[in-house]
């Protein structure tokens, strides 16, 4: 997996916005890798995963409610998004990603796909 956050790919008639790169742990083991991405202020409403060819991208929308009548005197998340891409080894099944969030962090599973995956290969007698 190629971590492709520097830029963001977007078509060509769409305007780039700017957005904040969540903080992403990735883990792998035997079966695939596990990705943690922090996405504090992100309900799951506003959350969009979707995987474009061999590309993954997670973007996530900031919901702090302000109560009505209210504005806030001192902003330090300047950005009310975030948005980060990878692109995904074809050693992963991309149709068989699974998604939970739960308190502001996104736990996104990506199995090895079934040629990727360890085999015990049996010896006959003989």
């Amino acid at each position: 997996m190629n971590d492709t956050t520097k830029v963001a790919r977007q078509a060509a008639s769409a305007p780039v916005e700017a957005a904040l790169l969540p903080a992403v742990d990735v883990i792998e083991d035997t079966g695939g890798i596990t990705l943690y991405a922090d996405l504090p202020g992100v309900p799951r409403e506003k959350l969009n995963l979707h995987v474009e060819a061999d590309t993954l991208t997670i973007e996530g929308e900031i919901a702090i409610p302000v109560p009505e009548g209210m504005e806030p005197t001192h902003v330090e998340v300047a950005l009310p998004r975030y948005r980060r891409a990878f692109t995904l080894s074809k050693e992963l099944d991309a149709g068989k990603v699974s998604a939970e969030l739960n308190h502001g962090v996104l736990k996104l599973r990506i199995p090895k796909a079934e040629h990727a995956q360890p085999r015990r290969i049996q010896v006959a007698v003989g």
